[in-house]
């Protein structure tokens, strides 16, 4: 009895520790590092690993801790590509509590193609990351010789896996709550704009025009028109800072976004569509700010008024394609970015998980390729 008690309070006190941890974090990827080794620390399991799973089926490793040689090599290669039966478990919705795992695909394939020790590692235990309905993927633990784990220790286990579930919901929800605040600002930054000065910029421009139709001095009149000239300039500026600040401009859809973006630019933007355009908010926005980027560039550098885009829309994929034929630059993809702007594109694409490539040769012109999933 007394020995039920001990176990008792001590599972109580793994659980106590995790909950104060998870608590304290703000980011996914660092509370995920910090929850796996404080696990392993208290409860005597040596190695754990967490698969983050998208709604597709796509699984990233967040987060690993003490893993043998033949599952850490070459950045986890092991655990990051091929498949598993928990992979295709929580896919197919028969994974649903915690379970022994009796035969590890991906440590077996270790093993046979001896490719490095797995410090007596076997099997392990795999617990579903879930909050209510939502899933977001699985915590794998392991201890060397460990064929089984009890009915305690799993209950333990998805007792923890529950408290991660539902700090990445919470995470996530505080996430989207500051991105719909920064939205609204960003809105009401615009709306200032709008109306102070911008209304200022276009009240110089006709000020200006008028002083020039007023003299009949020579000097005096093109001055008048280089003050009307850089006012309709920093009026087309400002409103292009507008259109950037305000996503609202996606209301009649991310095509007709970018091709008025365009127009308000000066530039002819011819546009191809494959594939039903219904994205998430984040993809979307996303898109329309790498084609909003991309066109400043085309006007600014290209010497060109026609931009051609193709985006396709596939089951998993978005692909977007922004090309002209002007001038172009020398690029070579193992430099940086020659500007902060397409640096900025790039990093945004990934921060999304996809793929930016950028072409561009002198006198051939310019192409970006961007691939996102979603």
């Amino acid at each position: 009895m007394k020995s039920e008690e001990l176990e008792k309070n001590s599972n109580l006190r793994v659980l106590k520790e995790i909950a104060e941890l998870l608590n304290e974090g703000t980011e996914i990827s660092p509370l995920l590092s910090g929850v796996l080794q404080k696990l392993l620390q208290v409860t005597g399991v040596t190695t754990g690993w967490i698969f983050l799973i998208s709604p597709d089926g796509r699984h990233t490793v967040a987060s690993a801790n003490h893993l043998p040689p033949a599952l850490a090599k070459n950045g986890c290669e092991p655990l990051r590509k091929g498949g598993c039966w928990c992979i295709e478990g929580f896919r197919n919705g028969s994974l649903t509590k915690a379970s022994n795992i009796i035969e590890c695909r991906r440590i077996e394939k270790a093993i046979k193609q001896n490719e490095g020790g797995t410090d007596g590692i076997t099997h392990h235990a795999t617990i579903p990351l879930q909050s209510g309905e939502e899933v977001f993927g699985l915590l794998n633990v392991a201890a060397p010789g460990k064929k089984q784990f009890s009915r305690d220790e799993l209950a333990l286990l998805e007792s923890v896996a529950l408290q991660i579930g539902s700090a990445i919901k919470r995470i996530r929800l505080t996430k989207k709550e500051q991105e719909v605040a920064l939205i609204e600002e960003r809105n009401r930054l615009a709306r200032d704009l709008h109306d102070s000065v911008n209304q200022l910029l276009f009240s110089l421009t006709l000020t200006a025009r008028g002083g020039a139709e007023m003299t009949s001095d020579e000097v005096t009149k093109n001055t008048f028109r280089n003050i009307q000239g850089l006012a309709q300039e920093a009026l087309t500026e400002m409103r292009a800072l507008i259109w950037q600040l305000r996503p609202s401009g996606l209301e009649k859809g991310l095509i007709q976004a970018i091709k008025g973006y365009g127009e308000m630019l000066g530039l002819n933007v011819s546009t191809k569509l494959s594939g039903v355009l219904a994205l998430p908010s984040l993809v979307e926005e996303a898109l329309w700010r790498i084609s909003q980027e991309a066109l400043n560039n085309s006007k600014r550098h290209s010497g060109q008024e026609h931009v051609h885009i193709f985006i396709k829309v596939m089951p998993c994929e978005v692909l977007l394609i922004i090309s002209d034929d002007g001038c172009g630059f020398l690029y070579e993809k193992d430099r940086t970015l020659p500007t902060f702007g397409i640096e900025s594109m790039r990093e945004r694409v990934e921060a999304l998980g996809g793929t930016f490539r950028l072409n561009s040769d002198p006198g051939k012109g310019t192409t970006i390729y961007v691939a996102m999933p979603y």
